[in-house]
This record gives structure tokens, C-alpha cells and sequence, in this order.
């Protein structure tokens, strides 16, 4: 057992999973025994704890798969080499969300992403649509950010060379900025408790995280999403709070308009984490939305 499997089981609830694949141990947790599946995707600087007050009433009558993202939580860090093939690039994340509802025993799930979630949500819906029945896009970065970057390949060989003095450096930056960049998801700032950003934190910075994370952030590309839009042919419910800083409200405006037939619900006194601050008001539209769609199909 090397060093981050002793913290995985240092710091796993009863309830937690690990799924080997491609080079990571995934961890992940499974609510409800519904005969669909959703799958939930949580932004960057998250874990499975940034769904902690929907899973319970979304399993009710459905089942729910909850996972820690390559680089989050409690989801092992590897530095890539050609032992064990790891890969943080979205692309192999979304492979990853596929073999999880087979690891699950389904075929296909309706996928919820909230910010980077939802980037990865969509892209796995434009990849695998004979996997993903429907999709629930929360403050998605579609347009900008994550969804929007590039890293220039002609950099990424002096990047890399450099990997150990970046990641000590993005170590710095993030831990510094890290409080005020988490409650800048929240509009209603009491919401978000010490104690809570304090677990946040802590889920992160588990192990070698910042080179997980530089990682990460080598792999980013534009995905050339806005494009693809039109081609998606599944039913969709985009869902912004009314004060998302993050993503701005009016990018989830026109990410419904160009998703066909989409559906759009924008939640009052909400930044960019529905699911944290206003959890009976998301639960009841992703709710009214699999009911209409009889979970998606």
C-alpha cells in the first residue's frame, strides 16, 4: 500500500468506494437503488462534499453515483508516466465518468455537472451519447475558463521540464487564494460556514496535490464546445443561480438557448454552487426535469 492509499483509507467514509482505472484509484460513493443512474460532477477545488445535501433526497427514487474528480478529493494523484498511464486531460476524465456507470452495473446515467462538472458533462455527452440519457448543466464553463483555455503545445515541453518549481509555485498561489476564491462561489456569503471551507480545504489538499493540479492544468485545451451545441440531441436542463459570479448568469442564458430544446431554471439569491446554497430549490427542478423526461430517456 504506497502513501496516498494509507490517506485514502486514513480518511474514507464507511459508505466510500476505489475503483482502479487508467493509473488512478477513484473515489467514489453510490446512493439509492432506482433503476436509472445519475452521476454527479463537481467543480474544480470541490469533492463529492460539494453534493452533500442533494444526494439523499435524488436517491430517493433513483440511483446516485458520486465521485471525486482526478486531482480532488480523495482520488489518488499519480504523476503521469508510461508505468501507469495516468492522464488528467478532459477527455480521459470523461472516459473515466463511462467506466463508473459500468463499474456501477449501467449502461447509461443522466449526468449533473456543476461548474468544471458540467464542462466535463457536456463533453461526455458529445463523446459517449449512447452512455448519457440526460444532462443537468449547474454554472456549466462552457464558454470561458476551463472550457475556453489553452495551454500552447509549443510550451507544454518547457512546462513539463519545469513541472516541480510551477507546482511548488501553484502551491503558493493556491493556498493563499484558496478562502477567498471558495466563498466567491457563494452569494450569500453566512451560508458558508469556517468549518465547512475548512473541509473543503482539506479534501484538497491531500498529498503531492499541486502537481495533481498542475498537472491538470497542463492538460487544459479549448474543447470547442460552443459549436458541438447544436449537435446534442438529449433532453437538458441548464440551471444558473441569479448572482453566479463565477459564470456569469447570462453565459447559462445562452448556453439554453443554444442547446436544443434545453430548459432553463434561474434560481433566486444563488451564486454559483445551487446545490450548497439553495439545495431544496435545485433538488425540486432536476426533480420536475427527470419526471418529465422519465429520468432522462
Amino acid at each position: 500500500m504506497n502513501s496516498f492509499q494509507q490517506l485514502q483509507e486514513k480518511f474514507a467514509d464507511a459508505d466510500s468506494r476505489f475503483f482502479e482505472s487508467g493509473g488512478f484509484r477513484v473515489h467514489y460513493k453510490i446512493y439509492g437503488k432506482g433503476e436509472h443512474l445519475i452521476v454527479l460532477l463537481h467543480g474544480s477545488f470541490l469533492s463529492i462534499r460539494s453534493w452533500r445535501y442533494v444526494i439523499r433526497p435524488l436517491s430517493e427514487e433513483t440511483t446516485v453515483l458520486v465521485f471525486d474528480r482526478p486531482a480532488f478529493g480523495l482520488t489518488s494523484r499519480p504523476v503521469p508516466s508510461a508505468e501507469n498511464n495516468a492522464c488528467y486531460a478532459p477527455e480521459a476524465q470523461c472516459d473515466l465518468v463511462v467506466q463508473l456507470i459500468q463499474e456501477a452495473g449501467y449502461e447509461n446515467a443522466v449526468l449533473i455537472g456543476n461548474s468544471t462538472g458540467g464542462t466535463l458533462a457536456l463533453l461526455t455527452a458529445l463523446r459517449h451519447p449512447q452512455h448519457v440519457r440526460g444532462i443537468v448543466l449547474a454554472g456549466a464553463m462552457i464558454y470561458s475558463g476551463y472550457a475556453a483555455s489553452e495551454v500552447p503545445a509549443f510550451m507544454k515541453p518547457v512546462l513539463k521540464s519545469m513541472s516541480p518549481v510551477f507546482s511548488r509555485l501553484m502551491k503558493f498561489l493556491i493556498t493563499r487564494l484558496y478562502d477567498r476564491n471558495i466563498r466567491g462561489f457563494w452569494h450569500n456569503k453566512s451560508l458558508l460556514g469556517d468549518e465547512t471551507l475548512a473541509a473543503f480545504r482539506n479534501d484538497l489538499m491531500i498529498g503531492d496535490w499541486s502537481r495533481a493540479f498542475w498537472e491538470l492544468f497542463l492538460e487544459t485545451h479549448h474543447l470547442g464546445l460552443e459549436e458541438k451545441l447544436s449537435g446534442l440531441k438529449i433532453p437538458a436542463l441548464v440551471i444558473t443561480g441569479e448572482h453566479d459570479l463565477t459564470v456569469k448568469t447570462e453565459e447559462s442564458v445562452r448556453l439554453a438557448g443554444q442547446i436544443p430544446g434545453a430548459e432553463l431554471e434561474i434560481i433566486p439569491d444563488c451564486g454559483h454552487l445551487p446545490q450548497e446554497e439553495t439545495p431544496d430549490a435545485f433538488v425540486a427542478s432536476v426533480a420536475s426535469f427527470l419526471k418529465k423526461y422519465d429520468a432522462g430517456c
